[in-house]
């Protein structure tokens, strides 16, 4: 008896409420909700159902379904797929619901966008309130969607483990070049859009997949070491990287602008030291040569206290003085333009692949000029790469032309390098002992570089703004060149770099 009674009041609940929703339905006018004609427009776009999203339009244009069909075969749509948002209601009987979409176009891939379905109470229920831009939001106002043929890359430059190149890594001119120079296309095809009164944009490319793979000489993790340790330095800067025994780049990192790190020429400063102790060494000095460093000297000054009494050590704490005499009473102009030749001051070609420089002196100096010249001011002119290739050939005994494709390739789009110079062993061995002492105990003291490291720092002058700041060095069969234009100190600026950029490592 009781069970009966308690089915009875649950009957008569449900009368009640279902009396309720009823009186709200009658009362508003207004039968569903926003929310689910959303939903059921999109659920019918998906499967293609025109007939089902056309009963939800108010006011349908004639040739609605029309204007999807022919969207559909222009743009070869074989699936669709759409995600809602939350839903905003704009007012009494107004509502809009953002969306996102995915078109898979044939043979071509995912063509993502988003938009807006705009809602509307119409004749008591709520329907969408469609225009062009709910196909996509750059038909509104007018606007125009077109697929083009275009012409893509015919070949994928990697690094030389395959992987792609990191994002934003600052070797992005180089490989610009290199595609141009390689002149491989393929066919691709973009959508672009055209606003009524303005320009028209790239919203995407679809790119075939390229004819063949090209792998470079340039290094993944190196290369990312490179281009992260000039974030933040805001200014104009470059890492060069070589493997000194082979002469192959491991990594541009370049924020000069136009390839500058190959094809700009720059005052070296003191790292231009090497060349000049390299000359000495020849001329029968040894690093550990009785020298003097005194305040001035032809009229060159020391940029600070510096104290030395032996050849390595004037070079470790980069005693401009030191270099200046030693420079005028045993070289000449003669002597010294014979060691930069062979050491690739010689305005040679760099045949990498992409072109570049190396690094000259003018010939003929008078005194004062070759005073100049023995401290990398003067007519003394480097690019960043050319003092990459320096340490790495203080680094192997072997002066390598530098590249970043194959040796054959290099050859074929650059012509031939020129031939590899052994240096003179004993002159190395030396160079090396004194880049080892910069590091140990000289400007590089303190960096935290490591006592594997061996470099050179460098300052130098130029006629307006700040000095450019050097270092070059290397580690292992790793050579380097770190150069930041106008950045003042190379103890102070360029330093502090190297030093990420091998913690990186």
């Amino acid at each position: 008896m009781r069970r009966r009674r308690l089915i009875g009041l649950l009957v008569a609940l449900g009368v009640v409420a279902g009396a309720g929703a009823f009186a709200f339905v009658a009362s508003s006018g207004v039968h569903g909700s926003a929310m689910a004609t959303a939903s059921a427009y999109l659920e019918a776009w998906q499967r293609s159902d025109i007939t089902s999203m056309e009963h939800l339009v108010a006011d349908p244009p004639a040739d609605f379904t029309d204007r999807h069909l022919a969207f559909s075969d222009q743009f070869r749509v074989n699936a669709l797929t759409l995600k809602p948002g939350s839903l905003k209601v704009t007012g009494e009987e107004t509502a809009e619901l953002p969306f996102s979409g995915v078109r898979e176009l044939t043979g071509m891939g995912p063509w993502a966008f988003a938009g807006t379905l705009r809602l509307a109470v119409r004749d008591g229920a709520w329907k969408v309130l469609w225009g062009p831009e709910t196909l996509h939001p750059a038909l509104g106002n007018g606007g125009a969607l077109s697929l083009e043929e275009v012409e893509v890359p015919g070949v994928e430059l990697v690094t030389r483990s395959g992987a792609a190149f990191p994002r934003d890594s600052g070797a992005e001119p180089y490989l610009d070049r290199l595609r141009e120079r390689l002149g491989e296309t393929n066919t691709g095809w973009a959508i672009r859009a055209a606003a009524q009164g303005a320009a028209g944009r790239t919203l995407v490319v679809f790119q075939p997949p390229p004819a063949r793979k090209v792998h470079l000489t340039m290094s993944h993790p190196v290369q990312a070491a490179a281009a992260r340790a000039l974030d933040g330095v805001g200014q104009d800067a470059a890492i060069v990287a070589v493997k000194a025994g082979t002469g192959e780049i491991l990594a541009v990192a370049d924020r000069l602008g136009e390839a500058g790190a190959f094809d700009r020429l720059f005052p070296p400063g003191s790292t231009f030291k090497v060349v000049t102790a390299a000359g000495l060494l020849k001329a029968g000095m040894s690093a550990s040569s009785a020298i003097a460093c005194p305040p001035s000297h032809a009229g060159i000054r020391n940029s600070g206290d510096q104290t030395a009494t032996t050849l390595a050590g004037a070079f470790a704490v980069s005693c401009n003085t030191t270099f200046v005499q030693q420079t005028l009473s045993r070289l000449g102009a003669a002597r010294l333009e014979q060691a930069a030749a062979e050491w690739g001051f010689d305005g040679r070609k760099l045949p990498t692949g992409v072109g570049g420089l190396c690094g000259r002196v003018e010939q003929g100096a008078d005194l004062s000029v070759l005073a100049l010249n023995s401290i990398g001011q003067g007519t003394v002119e480097a690019s960043p790469l050319c003092m990459a290739a320096l340490a790495a050939a203080v680094d192997s005994g072997v002066w390598r032309s530098p590249r970043l494709v194959t040796a054959k390739a290099a050859k074929k789009l650059d012509g031939a390098p020129p031939p590899d110079m052994t240096m003179d062993q004993r002159v190395v061995q030396d160079l090396r002992t004194m880049m080892r002492q910069v590091v140990s105990e000289g400007t590089a003291k303190g960096a935290g570089l490591g006592a594997e490291v061996a470099g050179k720092t460098g300052t130098a002058e130029v006629p307006s703004g700040r000095p450019h700041a050097w270092f070059i060095g290397y580690q292992g069969d790793l050579a380097f060149c770190v150069f930041v234009k106008n950045g003042g100190s190379g103890a102070e600026v360029a330093l502090p770099i190297a030093a990420r950029f091998l913690g990186a490592l």
